[in-house]
């Protein structure tokens, strides 16, 4: 017997989210129908299993998934059959062993006569929910290769919308981490050295000598103290960001942020636009995409604001009037949305409207950059201004008196 986590939609609408125990997946799948509730999310829960950072190996990389997508897509679309297409790309066409054992077991369950949608399915940890609804679309509308390249090209925004915000944070991430690495290395290194001269020197010493005195002598003497406090504070934030309430917290917070909150907002907004309209073309119904959707946003306040309007159009709203309430959409996408809806071409507005907004994201990325810059380029100069004036100080006041 396994154990399995799940989240499921009741006869209501309502998510509900739980465990259960059962012999396999299928069976967990079926235990979950009889309660009269519509899976979700199935995922067996591992026992032991290492450090994340041995099962971080196992992870399939974007890139091979979007290469696969692609591949499948015109082998479909070329006559090839869907069991050839599996076992050709399981054995030859990725590099990702947890891949391609996916692929295996996916293709022995299509040849016993099941569906790819199903197949996939078995693999939440490849394929996201997201992934798989498009699948059963194309497969059941019979556009599984138009499908399979609207996933790889969506795969392929959201890695790259990702990657430039990741990107942007390299520079100020080296810059700040050897910037801390310096200072620990003057204040434990070279200043306890130096506080021998003071001494010898005599006489009283400048305000901001003794205190730069005074942070070498705790981190010489007390430096356990403080990787303790950093390591209580890493285990905190970590357990408290696991939690429900402590993940909305942070989510708000950082929302909330000068910097940061912009980019959140727009990256989600440009997520959910593209997302909700991908679902929207390959004929899945409102609702359906809009489960899938929030499955796909990381953002606790996102997930909720689709919570809500899921409730408002199944009080017969449209899908603008509840975006136009929402603080966290900007007014463009209600607007854009109720184009889209009169038009009849939500999919393709919503689309356009993912484009808007990851080129926004680029812009400020890149202005924020160029802001960065200057701003790590200051703090050093005033953190080594003080270090110089600290040491230079107190010689400068012996040499005048001399």
């Amino acid at each position: 017997m396994a154990q399995f986590s799940y989240t499921a939609r009741t006869k209501t609408g309502s998510m509900q989210q739980g465990t259960l125990t059962a012999t396999d997946r299928a069976a967990a799948l079926a235990s979950l129908s009889q309660q009269n509730l519509v899976p979700v999310l199935v995922k067996e829960q591992k026992e032991g299993g290492g450090f994340g950072l041995f099962k971080k190996g196992r992870k399939v990389k974007l890139k091979d998934k979007v290469i696969f997508s692609r591949q499948l897509a015109t082998m479909v679309n070329a006559g090839v059959p869907i069991v050839k297409a599996l076992t050709i790309l399981s054995e030859e066409a990725s590099e990702s062993k947890r891949l391609q054992e996916a692929l295996r077991d996916a293709t022995k369950r299509v040849e016993s006569g099941g569906t790819l949608a199903d197949a996939l399915a078995q693999h939440p940890d490849v394929f996201s929910y997201v992934y798989i609804n498009m699948v059963r679309a194309g497969e059941t509308g019979g556009i599984l290769d138009e499908v399979l390249e609207r996933l790889a090209t969506q795969q392929e925004k959201d890695a790259e919308i990702v990657g430039k915000v990741r990107g942007a944070m390299i520079y100020p991430g080296v810059i700040s981490t050897v910037a801390v690495f310096a200072f620990f290395f003057l204040m434990t290194v070279i200043v306890p050295k130096l506080s021998v001269i003071f001494k010898d020197l005599g006489g009283q010493l400048p305000i901001y000598t003794r205190i730069l005195l005074g942070i070498s002598n705790f981190m010489t003497h007390f430096w356990y103290i403080l990787i303790i406090i950093m390591v209580a504070i890493v285990v905190t934030f970590i357990r408290f960001h696991a939690t429900a309430r402590g993940k909305r917290i942070v989510d708000r917070v950082l929302t909330k942020a000068p910097i940061v909150g912009p980019i959140i907002i727009k990256v989600n907004v440009a997520r959910f636009a593209r997302t909700f309209g991908s679902l929207l073309s390959s004929g899945i119904n409102v609702m359906e995409a809009l489960t899938a959707t929030k499955s796909a946003l990381k953002n606790s306040l996102f997930s909720d604001a689709l919570d809500e309007m899921a409730r408002a159009i199944r009080n017969g709203k449209s899908i603008s009037e509840p975006l136009k309430n929402s603080e966290l959409f900007p007014p463009i996408v209600a607007q854009m949305t109720l184009v889209g809806e009169e038009t009849g071409k939500l999919d393709e507005i919503l689309v356009k409207v993912a484009d808007f907004y990851e080129r926004e994201v680029d812009t400020v990325i890149s202005s924020i950059a160029s802001i960065i810059e200057p701003v790590l380029i200051i703090a050093l100069g005033v953190m080594i201004g003080f270090i110089v004036l600290s040491v230079f100080g107190p010689i400068s006041q012996l040499n005048n008196q001399v």
